[in-house]
């Protein structure tokens, strides 16, 4: 996970002009990371306790994957709670171009879709239908949110969800079902906006669709390198489409080399 944010500090970095690199905020789930990036890059790292087991953390689909993946919503409550605007990015996303000017308008919430189905360029950005599971299929990697009484109710409403389907061996869940039973929950409340397709696709989209990427090339904002699990995959996903930038520009990174 640590080579993930690492190459995320170089992409950060590659945004510099846009002045966001010092905005950035690592919120490390255990000390041996939150220790390694406080020493590259001093100050941008915290840890809320108390740590998670990281030996459990990470294989998708565990009980240590749930418990530390339920734990975001309160991390983003709390910065909101303070007053400050948050765009939280998973670690296995990679910035080629400046996100803020797409966060257009007053709304509370901004997130992507999740699904790989081509979306036509003038999309609507309302919250999508219900698909089969009753529930819209948005993505909990990605979220840019105002410090209104909206976004404070949708991550209250996370943390309930996901105390209402708690992991289990049979359902083995995630916090991503619980975010979106969130959204939809509260939409007659909350003003949420839906992101472009074309600057902010999924993983299951930008990676298995090449006639889509060629056809929108140049408008890709960040990518995101999901639909495939561990972390070792998606190193080498990221290293063939040319994403993996950590080692090629070690030196412009404020996280150094590792």
């Amino acid at each position: 996970m640590a080579r993930l944010l690492f190459n995320r500090g170089r992409i950060v970095r590659r945004q510099e002009r846009q002045k966001h690199q010092d905005k950035v905020l690592v919120i490390a789930e255990d000390y041996a990371t939150l220790y390694k990036v406080n020493e590259k890059w001093p100050g941008h790292a915290v840890l809320v306790p108390p740590a998670p087991d990281s030996q459990t953390a990470h294989k998708f689909g565990s009980q240590g994957f749930f418990n530390f993946t339920s734990r975001r919503p309160r991390h983003l409550l709390q910065i909101l709670e303070l007053g400050y605007s948050v765009m939280y990015n998973d670690v296995d996303m990679v910035w080629l171009g400046d996100p803020f000017p797409y966060l257009e308008g007053n709304h509370d919430v901004y997130f992507t879709d999740d699904m790989p189905a081509v979306k036509p360029p003038n999309h609507s950005h309302d919250l999508p239908p219900p698909g089969k599971k009753g529930r819209t299929y948005i993505c909990s990697c990605m979220i840019f949110m105002r410090p209104t009484d909206g976004a404070k109710l949708v991550m209250k409403k996370w943390i309930e969800e996901l105390q209402a389907q708690p992991w289990s061996k049979a359902k083995k869940a995630n916090d991503q079902p619980a975010f979106n039973w969130a959204l939809n929950k509260t939409a007659g409340q909350v003003n949420l906006y839906l992101l472009p397709q074309t600057a902010f696709p999924t993983g299951g989209l930008y990676f298995k669709n090449q006639t889509w990427v060629q056809e929108t090339k140049g408008k890709h904002v960040i990518i995101h390198n999901n639909y495939i699990t561990g972390f070792e995959k998606k190193i080498k996903r990221f290293r063939d489409y040319g994403l993996w930038l950590v080692d090629d520009h070690v030196l412009e990174s404020p996280l150094g080399r590792l």
